[in-house]
């Protein structure tokens, strides 16, 4: 049996949780601190909080939304977003995150990789990935919310980042995302299978079925949804008991 997390995902604009396709064609949902109470309350193991317009603003915007999170919600917390150096990474862990997400600023300086990792420790030190296929099998590194390509390969970048210090890839399918159409298993495949570090898997979850295909990969030991949850499609408590079902373990409310 493999320890496995279920991770709520919420993408914030402004003071609102939102939800797109493919990162693009935003519609507001409301609070985002319901929605954050509601999901812990239900059973999920970490939140992933990201700042969707962050590069508008040059910086992240979420800290008072993380500090008012961080006093009802006692799972850990990831939040990314435009967080461009070791001064952000610390606004935002002072405000109550756990973990910070990075991916702009670590492929245009890959030392802030090794920077953010000792000085808070590489648990706290997330690579965000924005991943669209080229070719079967063939994955490129996007920024902007998956509009500005990088030319990195995604495996070849996710391996260099755990080298630089990286203690957790947060990998997002542009292609799958808010598709309801699946994950995109090959990507998870590959990346699970290149570091040794905890992948969290992000796009396209529309039903259980898709969850088990995930979930039953060899490596995968985290999933993240965003869409299923916030409309209502599938439960968390659904969801859980589909890993149990599966033989993983999840974390005992």
């Amino acid at each position: 049996m493999k320890n496995f997390r279920i991770i709520p995902r919420l993408d914030i604009k402004g003071p609102n949780l939102i939800k797109g396709i493919h990162l693009e064609g935003l519609r507001v949902l409301g609070d985002p601190h319901l929605f954050a109470a509601r999901y812990y309350e239900a059973g999920a193991d970490e939140l992933v909080f990201m700042d969707i317009v962050a590069s508008l603003y040059g910086r992240n915007n979420l800290s008072n939304i993380i500090e008012r999170a961080a006093d009802h919600v006692f799972i850990p917390i990831t939040v990314g977003g435009g967080i461009r150096s070791v001064a952000d990474a610390k606004h935002i862990l002072r405000s109550g995150a756990d973990k910070v997400a990075i991916n702009t600023a670590a492929i245009g300086r890959p030392q802030l990789i090794t920077e953010v990792s000792r000085e808070f420790g590489s648990q706290a030190m997330v690579l965000s990935v924005e991943a669209k296929r080229t070719a079967p099998g063939q994955w490129e590194a996007f920024t902007d919310n998956g509009r500005e390509r990088t030319g990195l390969d995604v495996v070849d970048w996710v391996r260099r980042a755990v080298d630089l210090g990286a203690g957790e890839i947060l990998l997002t399918s542009v292609d799958q995302e808010g598709t309801r159409k699946g994950y995109e298993l090959a990507l998870i495949d590959a990346v699970t299978a290149a570091v040794p570090v905890p992948v969290i898997a992000s796009g396209g979850m529309g039903t259980l079925e898709h969850f088990r295909q995930a979930a039953n990969l060899p490596h995968c030991r985290a999933l993240s949804m965003a869409d299923v949850l916030h409309y209502n499609r599938v439960t968390l408590p659904s969801i859980r008991q589909a890993a149990r079902d599966t033989g993983m373990t999840v974390r005992s409310l």
